[in-house]
This record gives C-alpha cells, structure tokens and sequence, in this order.
C-alpha cells in the first residue's frame, strides 16, 4: 500500500498581508454611501483610503506651526497628529496594486498604479521627511575613477 505525501505549503507573511490589505480596502469600498465595487474604483477612491487610514497612524508628523517641526528628537510632546508612515503606505500601495491584479484587475486600469497616487507618496514622504528632520534626497552616483590598471604599464 503506498502512502502518497501532500504538502500544502502556508502562505508567506507577505501574502497574508496582501490579502488582509485587499480585504480591508474591498470593506472599506462597501461601506461606502453608495456602496462601491472594485471594478469602478479609480485613484481618487483610494487616495481617500490613504486619509481614512491616517486616523489608525503611529508615526508622529509635526506640522510646520509646531515648535519641533524639523526636529528628529523631540524634548517633550506635542499635539500634533499620529498618522501613517510614508513606508508603510508604500508598502501598501505596492500589496494592493498586487493584488487588485491577482484579483482579476487589469494592469492598464490598476487605481493604485495611478499618477495621483505616485505624487501623494511622494508628497508624504518629502512632507514627513521635513517634519522629522531627515533628508531622503537621492544619493548621488560618484564618478567611476580613471582606469588605474592603464597607469600601472611600464
């Protein structure tokens, strides 16, 4: 009698997260007034997800009339608001443009490929960056250096 073996391999944390992400954005377009199905969402629909998402945020963002606007450490706290890290709506954005895929969605009408959603990252990104204090310009490429194995010729 022979046993036949079947592996059945768990989804990888990342895909977890992407099909959490992919539920919690298809919750949030129900409860929409109307109600709104995947096939109609465009970038504006999932910009407004970003800003519903900033009231569940941990990241301290300074706004420009606080005192420690620009400070990296803080000495005392303030009032300003917590709300989602640039990273982690990147990171989002990059799951669900996935999975809108995976789910059926084609490429050329993915709402999380969407110009307005490239520019709003940007935008929180440069935005928290002066908040914090930290730059996230890019770094530029040195110039390679002459061939030294051609000085070495005698």
């Amino acid at each position: 009698m022979a046993s036949s073996v079947v592996s059945f391999s768990t989804p990888s944390r990342y895909e977890n997260q992407k099909r959490r992400d992919w539920n919690t954005f298809c919750q949030y377009l129900r409860n929409q007034r109307p109600p709104l199905s995947v096939a109609l969402c465009n970038g504006t629909h999932v910009l407004e997800f970003l800003h519903y998402l900033d009231q569940f945020g941990k990241t301290k963002v300074h706004a420009p009339q606080c005192p420690f606007f620009g400070l990296p450490n803080p000495p005392a706290p303030c009032p300003c608001p917590l709300r989602q890290a640039w990273g982690s709506l990147d990171a989002l954005i990059g799951r669900l443009r996935a999975a809108f895929e995976e789910n059926g969605g084609k490429p050329e009408t993915n709402p999380f490929g969407a110009r307005s959603i490239r520019i709003y990252l940007r935008e929180v990104r440069d935005f928290q960056a002066k908040a914090r204090g930290v730059s996230y310009e890019k770094k530029r490429k040195r110039p390679k250096p002459p061939n030294a194995s051609a000085a070495t010729t005698s």
